[in-house]
């Protein structure tokens, strides 16, 4: 009899042999890929790997007419920008017994084309600007940097001194650069790079802004302007009611009303005012 010790590791090994005898009679079941991400240019042609094991008649769906299935994976004849996404590699037995896939991430590469930007040619200081950047055939997604004047803008722009006294958050994503607020010393040329690491980098046109400041002198002329019109209005119902217009009237008539009353009797000797006009 061996120790407590013993006899453990003994049971221990005769458990991992039962388990190393059943994956030998049943077969390990595995779907796997050498590329798990594949980037190729647009319009050529690419294979997505998948190969598997344990499965004693395999069967697969095919994808399209233009894909190629072959029993190590699929061959696409020539890709486009709109092939890019993730493929799934699907493999069962007949009978459905047993089951495995495998994904693969297809990124087909379109070099960026010429950005498009829209700048205001002036914003007013102290105001909220926003410039933004675009362009919408890269693939994948382009990112993008902005210039000022020919120099690079960082995302951060208290990390120069070139652009420390700007207030702007810029998203190389979107590509949305945003002064809030902006300054005077904000005025100058911007445009802007698009770029996602195949082909060349793309440059917008530049656009010059400037920052100016309110204008004070447009509100003046608009109060002014308010002014004499009101002025002229009132002129015109005071001319209007001084050459008779509101007068209710009609010419010709008189307004005026007289009131008689006949004289009553009297005795003789006796005289007194009977008589009543009023005008």
């Amino acid at each position: 009899m061996g120790t407590k010790a013993q006899v453990e590791r003994k049971l221990l090994c005769l458990f991992i042999l039962a388990i190393l005898l059943c994956s030998l009679a049943l077969g390990s079941v595995t779907v796997h890929s050498s590329e798990p991400e594949v980037r190729i240019p647009e319009n050529n042609p690419v294979k997505l790997s998948c190969a598997y094991s344990g499965f004693s008649s395999p069967r697969t769906p095919s994808y399209e007419d233009r894909v190629t299935f072959l029993p190590t994976g699929i061959t696409f004849k020539s890709v486009t920008r709109e092939d890019t996404g993730t493929y799934t590699c699907m493999v069962s037995e007949e009978g459905g017994n047993s089951y495995g896939e495998v994904k693969v991430k297809l990124i087909v590469l379109v070099p960026p084309s010429k950005p498009t930007v829209n700048i205001p040619s002036s914003a007013t200081i102290g105001n909220r600007a926003v410039l933004t950047c675009s362009e919408q055939d890269g693939s994948p997604p382009s990112e993008y940097t902005w210039f000022k004047d020919g120099i690079v803008m960082p995302t951060n722009p208290k990390s120069t001194r070139a652009f420390s006294n700007s207030s702007y958050v810029l998203n190389p994503t979107t590509g949305e650069l945003v002064f809030d607020p902006l300054s005077a010393s904000d005025t100058g040329e911007y445009s802007c790079e698009a770029r996602n690491g195949y082909g060349t980098p793309m440059t917008s046109n530049a656009v010059r802004m400037e920052a100016v400041e309110r204008n004070v002198g447009v509100i003046v002329a608009a109060v002014l302007v308010t002014l004499i019109l009101l002025a002229i209005l009132v002129f015109g119902i005071w001319f209007a009611y001084s050459r008779g217009h509101f007068d209710r009237t009609k010419k010709g008539t008189s307004s005026k009303k007289v009131i008689y009353s006949q004289p009553s009797a009297r005795s003789e000797g006796e005289f007194k005012q009977t008589s009543s006009f009023l005008v």
